[in-house]
Order: structure tokens, then C-alpha cells, then sequence
């Protein structure tokens, strides 16, 4: 069973399909609908329209002027008529299939531009919203004219300091030079007490 369903083919996921589908024929709507809209685009121009004219003049001027053997359709034209009657009824459901499919196309258009027009409302609001999230930091900054009292600032406290440590400097120089003149002067003065007392004493 399952080699003669292979064979023909079939498979077990899939539905069988009916004898009717067969019958019915089958097309392309997208290839169609390209037809249909380049048929109703020829028929609305203007050289559809001298061509047909043309057509009908030589059509009725042949009629009327030819042999009554080498008419084959005479006054009432009824051939003719039945030539324009099947025309109109197959140029009219195609005209309205190409503009049914022009409408889609415009549905997708309106569509697809109200998207983008959305889009663009969020992305503007976003960068109104960015925009004055940057104002507000930018205020909260500091300013030259700040900057520039704040620096002034710290040069008079650097200087101030360096001021005082200069003098503190000063001061322990001169401190050190008051030092050094006393400890060199007690060696110059002579020996200590008990060296004197020494070389004063003489044996007996």
C-alpha cells in the first residue's frame, strides 16, 4: 500500500486532492493582474483610441463601398456592433481589476506612510525629550564667568600659602643662623673647667 502510494506520488500528511480541482483552471494572479493593468493602460490611451477609430472607418467605408458580394456585414453593422459590445464587456472588468489593484496598492502605500508618520512622531518626541534632558544638564553645569571666580579663587589661596610657607622658610633660617654662630664660638673661648684645673695643679 505504502509503495503504491509512493508511486503515485501522495502523501500521508497532506490531503488528497479532489477530481474538481483538476477541472478548474488554473492561473497566476499576480501574472494576470499584470496583464489586466498593461491591457486597461493601453485601452486608456490615446493611440487605442485612433486605432479603433480608424478601425471603424474603414470598417463602415468598406461596407458601404464594396461589391454587396464582398460586404460581409452591411448596413445595420451588426458584426460591428457585436465586435464593440464584446470589447466593452471584457475592457470594463479589466479596467476594474487594474484599479482594484491600484487601490490595494494605494491601501498598502497609506499604510505603509502612516507607519512612517508614527515613527517619525515617536523619534521627534524622543529627541524633544533628549533635547531637553541636554538643556537641563547643560544648566546645571558650571559656567565660564563661574569657572573663571572659582580658578581666581584657588590662585589667592595657592599664593596665600605659598606666602606663608616662604615666611616660615625665613624664619627657620633665620633660626638656623642664630644657631650655628653660638656653637662655633664656645670651642674659641678655651679649655673647659676641668682641663684648666688640670694643667694649673703641679706635683710637689
Amino acid at each position: 500500500m505504502t509503495s503504491l502510494l509512493r508511486r503515485r506520488g501522495e502523501r500521508l500528511d497532506q490531503p488528497r486532492p479532489t477530481r474538481r480541482a483538476h477541472l478548474r483552471p488554473s492561473y497566476e494572479p499576480e501574472a494576470f493582474g499584470h496583464a489586466a493593468e498593461r491591457i486597461a493602460r493601453f485601452l486608456g490611451t490615446a493611440r487605442f483610441i485612433a486605432a479603433q477609430t480608424v478601425v471603424v472607418v474603414v470598417w463602415v467605408v468598406y461596407n458601404i463601398v464594396a461589391p454587396p458580394v464582398a460586404r460581409f456585414d452591411n448596413y445595420p453593422f451588426i458584426f460591428l456592433t457585436l465586435a464593440l459590445s464584446l470589447q466593452a464587456a471584457y475592457a470594463a472588468p479589466l479596467i476594474l481589476l487594474a484599479q482594484n489593484r491600484q487601490d490595494d496598492r494605494d491601501r498598502a502605500n497609506l499604510a505603509q506612510d502612516r507607519e512612517a508618520s508614527v515613527r517619525l512622531q515617536d523619534d521627534t518626541g524622543y529627541l524633544a525629550r533628549e533635547l531637553a534632558a541636554m538643556r537641563v544638564s547643560i544648566g546645571e553645569l558650571a559656567s565660564r564667568d563661574f569657572l573663571r571666580s572659582e580658578l581666581k579663587v584657588l590662585l589667592a589661596d595657592l599664593d596665600s600659602a605659598g606666602a606663608g610657607a616662604r615666611g616660615e622658610r625665613a624664619r627657620r633660617d633665620r633660626r638656623e643662623r642664630r644657631q650655628r654662630p653660638e656653637e662655633t664660638a664656645a670651642p674659641r673661648g678655651g679649655v673647659s673647667g676641668p682641663a684648666r684645673s688640670g694643667r694649673s695643679r703641679r706635683p710637689d
